[in-house]
């Protein structure tokens, strides 16, 4: 029996291997990462957001209470943590931005905008995110 990746990543994600086969959308985990963090609340708030950054835009000084994913849909997005060195994600690409932590973040390109999609899970009726000062 021949075990292909995809086959593999399927039977990860609890589908039968039939569900690669015959015009079917496939899942594509881009990310997998554990987490601390995430509320623990009966009730959660799942937001999912989009943004667009023109070139050398970027984001307030801030923090988030909760766990954020970003994943990228064009262009490249930086982060920039506090006491941490800046990361870069681009296109096709997600990371998660830990809780309690002073960043911004920002399109480093000086010519392409950059899309990203975000997915917050919080307690119900927390802010997005937390504005510092510097």
């Amino acid at each position: 029996m021949r075990f292909t990746l995809g086959a593999a990543l399927l039977a990860i994600l609890g589908l039968p291997a039939h569900a690669q086969e015959g015009g079917l959308a496939k899942p594509n985990l881009v990310l997998q990462q554990l987490v601390e963090g995430l509320p623990t609340d009966a009730r959660q708030a799942v937001r999912v957001l989009t943004a667009t950054f023109k070139p050398g835009d970027k984001t307030v000084y801030h923090s988030h209470r909760f766990p954020v994913t970003v994943y990228v849909l064009e262009g490249a997005f930086t982060l920039e943590l506090k006491d941490r060195p800046p990361l870069t994600v681009r296109a096709g690409e997600a990371m998660v931005e830990p809780p309690h932590v002073a960043m911004t973040g920002y399109n480093p390109s000086a010519t392409e905008p950059t899309k990203v999609v975000i997915f917050y899970v919080s307690t119900a009726d927390t802010p997005f995110l937390d504005p510092l000062h510097h």
